[in-house]
């Protein structure tokens, strides 16, 4: 028996591991903060500072550094999670639209 992937757990499969790694990387971010003599211009931690770089710009704009200390990435992590949860949690939308789907 031949089983063909739907539209929704397409999303799920490509949602859910984009979500993760970004989360990842913002971690990885908040830890690198931790260490202001590494050059985010040099690999490896290039890779961690490119995806993640335009995000942070986009919400320094809103919120200001907090006694001096940009805490946007800890945002980040914490909105990335909320939508995997809200997509992809026991209730989340895609979980359930799967369910009725399949």
């Amino acid at each position: 028996m031949t089983s063909v992937m739907s539209g929704v757990d397409l999303i799920s499969w490509t949602v859910g591991p984009l979500l993760g790694v970004m989360t990842f990387l913002f971690i990885f971010r908040i830890i690198l903060t931790w260490y202001p003599q590494v050059s985010l211009k040099q690999l490896p931690f290039s890779l961690i500072a490119w995806p993640t770089e335009p995000f942070l710009i986009l919400l320094r704009k809103i919120v200001p550094p907090l006694g001096g200390v940009d805490i946007t990435p800890i945002i980040w992590v914490g909105i990335f999670s909320l939508v995997r949860e809200f997509l992809l949690g026991q209730q989340g939308l895609l979980t359930m639209a799967a369910r009725l789907n399949g």
